[in-house]
């Protein structure tokens, strides 16, 4: 993803949840990989609920904005490259089977 003049790249956007999240305290202590998958995980919930709740998509939009902001802050205390792993992952994604096998 190239940053164009009203985007940023993804990894800007990892540095940028990182550096708010260190600065609010949520690196003040140290923090379990689970707990912080499970985060992530509450912030898809969420979701779901706004869903079934029959909130509108601004509302859905905005807990799927909560995760990923959970999973670049994620990625900036990891030093995970999300960027080449997502670009990985769609090529191989292109090459697979039809739902490779998969009901759901």
């Amino acid at each position: 993803m190239k940053k164009t003049k009203d985007r940023w790249d993804i990894s800007r956007y990892i540095k940028e949840c990182h550096r708010t999240a260190r600065k609010k305290g949520w690196w003040d202590e140290e923090r379990s990989d689970a707990e912080i998958i499970a985060l992530m995980h509450s912030e898809l919930s969420e979701a779901l609920e706004a869903m079934r709740n029959h909130a509108g998509l601004e509302e859905v939009a905005e807990e799927l904005a909560d995760c990923c902001i959970r999973i670049f802050d994620y990625c900036g205390k990891k030093k995970i490259n999300l960027e080449q792993a997502l670009l990985k992952k769609m090529a191989y994604n292109k090459m697979r089977p039809y739902r490779h096998g998969k009901k759901f």
